[in-house]
């Protein structure tokens, strides 16, 4: 099964949290922070403008970007997890 977001969204794929610090210890799950980063697997056509005319996604399939903690909406597909957002709410591309 595969999913194809619509419109200005993108399927992303977080990147697992870090389990150990610099320094060696580990981090238990209770304390790990939510992921803030991850590789988009999907995205889609682009938003509609005023005029009716599709304005094209800058973010392609592949780029490591970096988004809002509480952005978008999580699902999971065959056992892994993945968060559906908004283009806009994507910050940065790494």
């Amino acid at each position: 099964m595969t999913i194809k977001p619509l419109a200005d969204r993108v399927l992303i794929e977080p990147v697992e949290a870090e389990t150990k610090t610099q320094a060696g210890l580990y981090i238990p799950d209770n304390a790990k922070e939510k992921p803030m980063q991850g590789v988009v697997k999907a995205v889609g056509a682009g938003r509609k403008s005023d005029k009716g005319e599709t304005i094209p996604m800058e973010i392609k399939v592949g780029d490591k970007v970096l988004y809002g903690k509480y952005s978008g909406t999580e699902v999971s597909l065959d056992g892994k997890n993945y968060l559906i957002a908004k283009e806009n709410d994507i910050l940065a591309v790494l």
